[in-house]
């Protein structure tokens, strides 16, 4: 992944229902759900989850895939993969990593 890309996936999900329709994506795995699904599972009108589903499609973070009259979207797992992948990939500058707290958050006190 190149910087542009990372941007642009970084940009897609800096929004709440963006990152939101994408966590549950991941959530859903492989089989992805319906526009419809994911619209009723966030409470978010089918209008507004339109456009979000298109900006999480054009930075590649989602796959939309035809099923009958129906468009299912799942996450692009490459693209997540790559996108963690050149995030942490001078990470510690080769050093072991101090394990992050339960709670998944690094702390610096």
């Amino acid at each position: 992944m190149n910087t542009t890309d990372a941007i642009t996936a970084l940009a897609a999900l800096a929004q709440e229902s963006r990152l939101s329709t994408f966590r549950l994506l991941v959530q859903a795995g492989p089989e992805g759900l319906a526009a419809s699904k994911i619209s009723e599972a966030l409470g978010a009108p089918a209008s507004s989850m339109s456009f979000h589903l298109k900006e999480l499609t054009h930075a590649g973070l989602i796959l939309p895939r035809h099923e009958g009259r129906f468009v299912i979207y799942s996450a692009n797992f490459d693209k997540m993969n790559g996108l963690l992948a050149f995030l942490t990939e001078n990470c510690c500058s080769g050093a072991s990593c101090v394990p992050a707290p339960a709670n998944g958050w690094a702390t610096t006190d």
